[in-house]
């Protein structure tokens, strides 16, 4: 029943958005001692042996060739993304850059929804615009510290554009869509670390780390938004920059202003109203 959707939806949206939001913390820590791509090439390569695995190890049929070339898609769209938002995170403060990346994650697949003729309730209108409004706040710099801003674009875009193409897959088509996203990403990656700065990392656990917690993040997103609901899925996963912006108050002390706090407060509400009945 469409109750049971719901609780999938709230389940695996905000699962996705916790796993995210500490994924990209310790992505963004990583990156501040090892090379961008060196801590994405080693992460993708990570999560491309997890999702291989759990592809064979559930026994998953095969799937079109069409949702395999989705995750090639998503795969590279996410890699764009990944290594603008970790180059961001390490220039600038990690919240706002977490929080300018959220909201054109999620502006993208919401609009791509409703042009697909997609229907939002009053009440998931309101959250959501809730949710942009709180991001919006959480991104607000004091003036000199812009530094990471053009980066969080970038990676905003990508993710949008990831979260369109892996929404495009069958319900059903949950790892090797994945396993093409990864098996993408991580020739790219690889290609450019090899290139440049070599794959030996100087922080190698928290590269172990934000890989797994990425991993769950696409794994949980991936089944939100094939219950059939793209645009709430994507605003829920991307309610992650609350959870960096916590992280990085509580582990790092990064100062939340006042007007981020009440960003923080107003993504938090957002999320009941966003998996609302329609």
């Amino acid at each position: 029943g469409s109750v049971t959707d719901l609780g999938l939806l709230l389940l695996t949206g905000i699962g996705s958005a916790i796993a995210f939001g500490a994924g990209d913390f310790s992505g963004g820590l990583a990156s501040k001692r090892d090379p961008v791509v060196r801590v994405v090439a080693l992460a993708h390569l990570l999560s491309l042996a997890l999702y291989l695995a759990l592809a064979l190890g559930t026994g998953e049929g095969l799937p079109r060739a069409a949702d395999l070339a989705w995750g090639a898609l998503a795969g590279l769209a996410g890699a764009i993304g990944l290594v603008a938002l970790y180059r961001g995170l390490a220039l600038g403060p990690m919240g706002t850059v977490a929080a300018v990346t959220a909201v054109l994650a999620t502006a993208v697949p919401v609009t791509f929804g409703l042009l697909l003729g997609g229907r939002l309730s009053p009440t998931q209108f309101a959250g959501t615009g809730l949710a942009l409004a709180g991001v919006v706040l959480l991104s607000r710099q004091p003036t000199g510290g812009r530094g990471g801003l053009g980066h969080a674009v970038v990676a905003g875009l990508g993710f949008g554009a990831f979260f369109v193409f892996l929404g495009q897959t069958e319900p059903g088509a949950v790892f090797w869509p994945l396993v093409m996203a990864r098996l993408a990403s991580s020739a790219c990656m690889l290609a450019l670390a090899l290139r440049g700065p070599g794959l030996r990392p100087r922080r190698g656990g928290l590269i172990a780390l934000s890989s797994v917690l990425d991993a769950t993040g696409n794994l949980l997103f991936l089944l939100a938004a094939q219950s059939g609901h793209l645009a709430e899925a994507s605003v829920l996963s991307n309610v992650a920059p609350a959870f960096t912006a916590v992280l990085a108050a509580t582990i790092l002390r990064e100062r939340l202003r006042k007007s981020q706090a009440w960003g923080l407060a107003a993504t938090v509400l957002a999320i009941p109203l966003i998996s609302g009945h329609p």
